[in-house]
């Protein structure tokens, strides 16, 4: 069952980097990573053509309590978001605290391993300080280098869907999971 995620207050941190609640004064940011071509495509999404249009995300992220924003050297870079799953899909789960993880970094920080690090933490959040017994996480059969992000994590595969893109198009997708157990078991 999705359980209720509220990160207004949550401010976590990393060797490298900082995940903060979104801000208004972010919004440049947002928009200058979120307007790249690339970015948002494998995620399902085309890129913000315009200000308004990252305005209305970054209020979206404020208002909803659920995305951090991932600051390095002071700069947003990107998001991580603790998102509700699709019950329906995971119906065998109905009996399990969890969340979805998404993400989106800037294409001037790829290869750095910079969103494993965020991911990793947000993982930690939501099993030590939030008590999920499992998270999941998702990508396009295509997008490599978020599959290899989760496998970095410690994710595996769970079962192969098809999802409606905020593109309008239809997805192939890889849903991946984490269970509690499986991140203590490697902590150790």
């Amino acid at each position: 069952m999705n359980v209720p995620i509220d990160v207004s207050n949550v401010i976590l941190k990393t060797n490298r980097l900082t995940l903060r609640p979104f801000c208004q004064s972010d919004l440049d940011e947002l928009f200058e990573y979120a307007s790249v071509d690339g970015v948002g495509q494998m995620a399902g999404w085309k890129p913000h053509e315009n200000i308004a249009e990252s305005q209305k995300i970054l209020d979206m992220f404020i208002n909803e309590k659920k995305t951090f924003a991932l600051v390095l050297g002071g700069k947003v870079i990107g998001s991580v978001g603790i998102e509700r799953y699709n019950e329906d899909l995971y119906a065998e789960f109905a009996d399990k605290k969890a969340r979805e993880i998404g993400y989106v970094l800037s294409k001037d920080y790829w290869g750095q391993g910079l969103m494993p690090e965020a991911v990793n933490e947000v993982i930690r959040y939501c099993f030590e300080d939030l008590g999920l017994d499992m998270l999941f996480c998702g990508h396009s059969d295509l997008n490599k280098q978020s599959a290899r992000v989760q496998q970095k994590c410690g994710f595996h595969f769970c079962k192969t869907y098809e999802y409606e893109t905020r593109m309008g198009t239809i997805a192939s997708c890889i849903g991946n999971i984490l269970t509690k157990e499986e991140w203590l078991s490697r902590k150790i």
